[in-house]
């Protein structure tokens, strides 16, 4: 098989740079569709308006509904094709972003993307998590191309809520040891190949960026400042992790995190902080030495992120619901598999419990 890394076409971030989207769009089109809410509308509608002032790109906003539904892109991909868009727009979540990449993809037009949050790895990634009107989980649409760009306003990013910097940290936490969990065991990645080099080394970089300088980034975010260590936090948020995850392949950590959405307790937690324990459980698993789960640990609890069931929002813990949690993580098509060792409900179950009370333990509880 062959070894295989994909990426954006082109990576921008920077504070202010939201006011340049025109002079970048207009290098890909004369009239683009914007997807945007109706609050993202209120907040930096009017930088987008004004950057585009003295851009040849024209362009019309249209507010989302509020899911990354079949419906939604249909009703959108309508718009484009019937007012003759060229390229589309995506400026908020991950849900918008995942339908902009959609309705892009259905055009066979150019797609930029344009966060308001670092809290995933998604916004670089060639994938649309496809969702009921409802908001129930449907389907991945896997995309033949990345966005042709991914632009990161950081002065945008840094007004965002800070739980939500830190869940992107948590999610991006688990990229370098989900990518040499698949290196060992020879796993197919996201990107249809095995690991690359490339992809190791940007996954490693992110874990160093999150351990050198996640707890400067949050403080700095709380104090409403943008540091370099917010910049370098976004970066690894966005760009390591997204190309790390689909380059570098899953493994533990997504699997246990996708076992827990079984119980309804943690549904109010954000993905990337159900992720944050579930990379822990995946180290338990992997049985690393002492210390450096300890350092980890620590890590998760100076940033707020969960290392035990309580806060993950589990309050009556119980063997039953932990082993329905265990079962949901190895379903056969999930990505526990990718670990270079046999894994089952039975060890699977074992390591969360054992995550749990060294969680506690380095809570002093």
């Amino acid at each position: 098989m062959a070894n295989i890394l994909i990426s954006p076409s082109k990576y921008v971030q920077g504070a202010g740079e939201l006011k340049k989207l025109g002079e970048y769009a207009e290098k890909y089109g004369k009239k683009a569709l914007i997807l945007i809410t109706a609050s993202g509308y209120k907040r930096c509608g009017s930088i987008v308006e004004a950057g585009f002032k003295n851009s040849q790109a024209q362009i019309v906003f249209d507010y989302f509904n509020g899911e990354c539904s079949k419906n939604e892109i249909n009703r959108l991909t309508a718009i484009v094709e019937k007012e003759g868009y060229d390229m589309v727009i995506g400026i908020g979540g991950g849900k918008i972003l995942d339908t902009a990449k959609a309705v892009a993809y259905y055009k066979s037009v150019p797609v930029l993307i344009c966060p308001t949050i670092a809290s995933t790895d998604a916004p670089c990634s060639a994938l649309s998590v496809i969702y009921t009107d409802e908001g129930v989980f449907e389907e991945y649409l896997f995309l033949p191309a990345n966005p042709n760009m991914v632009l990161m306003d950081t002065d945008i990013i840094a007004k965002s809520p800070v739980r939500l910097t830190v869940s992107g940290m948590g999610d991006a936490l688990a990229t370098y040891f989900e990518a040499r969990a698949c290196k060992a065991s020879g796993a197919t990645t996201c990107a249809g190949g095995n690991v690359t080099s490339a992809a190791i080394a940007l996954a490693k970089l992110c874990f160093d960026t999150l351990m050198e300088e996640g707890v400067k980034a949050k403080l700095a975010l709380e104090a409403g400042a943008l540091t370099p260590a917010v910049e370098k936090v976004i970066e690894a948020n966005t760009l390591l992790s997204g190309i790390g995850f689909e380059s570098g392949g899953l493994a533990g950590a997504h699997a246990i995190h996708n076992g827990f959405t079984v119980l309804e307790e943690c549904h109010h937690m954000y993905h990337g902080e159900k992720v944050a324990f579930g990379t822990i459980t995946q180290l338990v698993l992997e049985n690393i030495p002492a210390e450096e789960l300890e350092d980890i640990i620590d890590w998760c609890i100076e940033l707020g992120l969960p290392v035990t069931l309580k806060e993950l929002g589990i309050t009556e813990i119980s063997d039953e619901k932990l082993r329905k949690v265990a079962e949901a993580a190895c379903a056969p098509t999930d990505t526990l598999h990718n670990m270079p060792f046999t894994v089952t409900p039975e060890t699977v179950f074992a390591a969360i419990k054992a995550a749990d009370a060294y969680g506690r333990y380095f809570l002093g509880e």
